[in-house]
């Protein structure tokens, strides 16, 4: 497998013509064109369009379900692989060092944009209009990139990436809109799988459930899967699973002679002050002054 340090390294592999920036590099495909088997890490973010008509895609273990034009994100270091793909209309890739947002506010903004850590069957699929919207700005960098750059292109660069991540976060609340409205509100199976969870006597075996294991049971990765119930309910996967485990304690506080930190091992709590504070954090109570109070 290869890992490229360098965007020349990679157009050198793949026969481009080298790039015009020695940290960005702009690929357009057409559906003439195919790849029959790349597989790869990189020090660079990537922004890719594709409408894929064959072939198959992989990104870690899952295999991307082409349809609509789709966009995907990947981040430097992930592992990236592509068998036998054509592509049905012209696509496009952005690749950019992560060292040409030295100094740049998108250094840090970039961390927050979670679709990066998606699976590729978590790839955003587009409308039309919104095609045509990342086209736009796509051709915007385009034309910056191939005249001579200068001072300002660095920051009208960047500016448009950045534009094209807030699209796409604008974008990814609509498919999950969407995408509640076809398969039913995640949570309700989230809570499904975490009432399995406890009935399977789980808890002791394993402890609490970690969002890794809830977003492999629901086949999502975890930052999709937080961010989708995010969408659903105001509160993420990691918020849902700690307001269950209280929602256990308040009965097992009301109903047993445990102690506070008896019950807080039995819902695999291994500090005991860690789940006093979440407690009250969620119920306005400590454990103990919640136990008191039912007695009385």
């Amino acid at each position: 497998m290869k890992h490229f340090k360098t965007l020349s390294e990679l157009h050198i592999s793949n026969n481009y013509a080298l790039p015009e920036n020695p940290m960005l590099s702009l690929v357009s495909c057409t559906y003439s064109e195919s790849i029959k088997h790349v597989e790869f890490t990189s020090d660079f973010y990537l922004i890719v369009f594709k409408k894929i008509n064959a072939g198959e895609l992989i990104y870690g273990k899952t295999k991307y379900d082409h349809q609509l034009g789709s966009m995907l994100f990947f981040k430097p270091n992930q592992l990236i692989e592509i068998k036998d793909v054509g592509f049905q209309e012209e696509a496009f890739t952005i690749h950019f060092h992560e060292d040409l947002l030295n100094g740049h506010p998108l250094y840090h903004e970039i961390k927050k944009y979670s679709f990066f850590d998606y699976e590729v069957n978590e790839a955003l699929h587009l409308s039309p209009k919104e095609e045509q919207t990342i086209w736009d700005l796509y051709y915007k960098i385009e034309t910056e990139y191939e005249n001579s750059q200068d001072e300002y292109s660095r920051e009208i660069i960047l500016s448009h990436i950045d534009s094209i991540l807030k699209y796409a976060k604008r974008f990814y609340k609509r498919q999950f809109l969407n995408r509640k409205e076809l398969s039913g509100k995640m949570v309700t199976k989230f809570n499904e799988k975490l009432y399995s969870y406890f009935q399977k006597g789980n808890l002791k075996k394993h402890g609490f459930p970690t969002v890794k294991f809830m977003a492999e049971e629901l086949n999502l990765s975890p930052g999709y899967l937080s961010d989708l119930l995010k969408q659903e309910t105001g509160k993420t996967a990691i918020e849902l699973i700690h307001i269950y485990l209280v929602s256990e304690a308040k009965h097992m506080l009301k109903e047993s002679d445990l102690s506070v930190s008896e019950i807080s091992y039995l819902l695999g709590f291994e500090n005991p002050p860690y789940f006093s504070r979440l407690f009250k954090k969620e119920v306005g109570l400590s454990p103990s002054q919640f136990k008191h109070q039912h007695i009385n």
